[in-house]
């Protein structure tokens, strides 16, 4: 890029700017090495904005620079959140978690430090643990705030801060946007830290205590069905923790059940670089083919992924009774076949005696509306977020007589919840309460396919492709805007893809049912249904393309699926 004078000033006063106060040697040399260089293309990407705590909480890459996420943003954005806390809490208290990305334990502590100086009672764990067991330990230290230190299921070059709050969910209305104004009025003179070893010694800083751990272990046990029948089943389970936080407590439960399981040895080692997949999320086929390999080996049962934080659960299964195949489910898939599970055993054992309610977001597949109503419970529809399924769990405790409780919630990208313990996505209990469901089907002489194809019978099929546009820096963000605005300009009887538009909904507008959100809905006259979102925590576009065919039509739109979606693809 050609910079003017201004413009090279301005980029020079903000990094020298950021380097009196960042306390990092090694981001400091990044900075002082483009500087030193003249690198004005690298100084504008670092500096050209800050990175900003929205209502996902922060995630950047990882370096030096306020559009960066560095010991600076960290301990700027925690000085924001203590401010907060003290404002309107008179003994505030936070527990911190953090995963296996680089810099993870090292951002953990900087948090850890702000916070113990500024007086707000901390819990910090020793060692990595996933969102969930953060979410957990909120609800059980009756803490008034958590952080957790991740960017999921990123490339390595990522880093993230999300905060929860003393429901064991994610900041939510007020708290979110009252933290964003303190984290924006923060000056860095102000930002206070103290030492470790003081933090420590005062007690102001101390451990979670590991009996946490066991509380969340038991919990999880309890919550099955079927425990005696999972115990004496001779499944086979294999799985990957791809580097993470999983490893632990889902191998330890696991083993309490007396079940098998085997671990991919190469991806057993919490690793920040992930060395051996592209990209740590069990969506992508290419991550699970390592365990995907182990399975055909041992000739698995059911197969399990987990990506660095433990919140996103993959599962493949036996495409043939050889076991020399397996087929990588979706999303929806296992949102369908838990949803199912769950409510009829429910209705089965007869436990319940008020309405099971399922939370699904928006993009999520309508076979677990359709499973819910069928079977006597409740379904409802939120935006994409789990905080905004936390908050449905939420409104249950706020009203114990509302003849409802909490059975399942689902986000299509391998978000799932079955413990209202924890208000998060749960890779950990879902995982074991999959090998349950499992277990069952297989005690029947049922496979999972065989269920999920009985699913598809009663109710209709239904497929989705999801695919996404990436747009880096800021001529990326400019690009998207255009796009957005491009979307929201299309109505009712206009075109695309070669198909009349039915309706078009825009969620930034009142009246939709949802709060305002940069979300569009759009129906076509076909069937189709389009869902367009900008991600809240990457740079991309999201689209979610739904479709669906009666009991006859199944094999014709499977047959058709990419036919479709590359229609979709040009005209976006």
């Amino acid at each position: 890029m050609a910079f003017d004078d201004k413009e090279l000033e301005v980029i020079k006063s903000k990094a020298e700017e950021y380097l009196k106060w960042e306390t990092s040697p090694i981001f400091r040399k990044e900075v002082e090495d483009s500087l030193s260089s003249g690198d004005w293309d690298d100084l504008y990407e670092r500096f050209y904005t800050a990175l900003a705590f929205g209502t996902a909480g922060m995630r950047g890459v990882i370096g030096g620079g306020t559009n960066r996420i560095n010991t600076y943003m960290v301990r700027r954005v925690t000085q924001g959140l203590s401010d907060y806390l003290v404002k309107n809490s008179s003994s505030p208290s936070v527990a911190i978690a953090y995963d296996s990305r680089h810099w993870s334990k090292e951002f953990a502590l900087s948090a850890s430090l702000v916070l113990s100086a500024n007086g707000v009672r901390t819990y910090l764990y020793d060692t990595l643990h996933p969102v969930p067991m953060l979410s957990y330990c909120v609800r059980t230290l009756g803490t008034t705030a958590g952080i957790v230190i991740t960017a999921s299921h990123n490339p390595s070059k990522y880093n993230g801060y999300k905060v929860y709050w003393a429901d064991g969910g994610q900041v939510t209305p007020p708290h979110d946007i009252g933290i964003t104004e303190c984290v924006m009025a923060v000056k860095d003179e102000n930002v206070k830290s103290l030492d470790e070893e003081d933090a420590r010694k005062s007690g102001i800083l101390s451990s979670v205590p590991e009996s946490v751990d066991e509380s969340y272990y038991k919990m999880v046990i309890a919550s099955l069905r079927r425990p005696e029948l999972v115990k004496k089943s001779p499944v086979k389970v294999a799985y990957t923790p791809l580097h993470g936080s999983g490893l632990v407590p889902l191998t330890t439960m696991l083993s309490r059940l007396g079940l098998e399981v085997a671990v991919v040895e190469e991806q057993k080692a919490p690793d920040g670089s992930f060395p051996t997949v592209k990209l740590p999320n069990p969506e992508s086929p290419e991550a699970m083919e390592k365990v995907i390999a182990l399975a055909k080996e041992i000739k698995a049962d059911i197969v399990l992924g987990t990506d660095p934080d433990a919140d996103r659960l993959g599962i493949a299964i036996p495409k043939t009774p050889e076991k020399n195949d397996y087929l990588l489910l979706t999303g929806n898939q296992i949102a369908t076949l838990l949803a199912d599970y769950l409510i009829n055993t429910e209705k089965e054992l007869g436990k319940a005696t008020d309405r099971p309610m399922l939370v699904k977001s928006l993009v999520t597949t309508d076979l677990v509306k359709k499973i819910a109503e069928k079977n006597g419970g409740e379904c409802r529809d939120v935006l994409t977020g789990f905080k905004y399924i936390a908050e449905e769990i939420q409104k249950i405790d706020d009203n114990p007589g509302c003849g409802r409780h909490f059975l399942f919630g689902c986000e299509e990208s391998y978000g799932f919840l079955t413990v209202p313990s924890v208000r998060d996505k749960d890779a950990v209990s879902s995982a074991v309460a999959a090998v349950e469901m499992m277990c069952h089907y297989a005690e029947k002489g049922i496979t999972l396919q065989d269920r999920l194809d009985a699913i598809y019978e009663e109710y209709g099929y239904s497929t989705e492709v999801v695919f996404a546009r990436d747009y880096e820096g800021a001529a990326g963000k400019a690009e998207m805007a255009r796009i957005m605005a491009n979307m929201r300009s299309l109505k009712s009887g206009d075109t695309l893809a070669s198909r009349e538009i039915e309706s078009v909904v825009d969620l930034k507008n009142e009246g939709t049912g949802f709060p305002k959100a940069d979300v569009i809905i759009i129906r076509f006259k076909s069937g189709e249904k389009l869902v367009v979102r900008p991600s809240g925590t990457e740079p991309k576009i999201k689209y979610y393309l739904f479709l669906s065919a009666g009991k006859e039509g199944r094999k014709a739109l499977e047959d058709n699926k990419g036919n479709i979606l590359e229609s979709f693809k040009a005209a976006l």
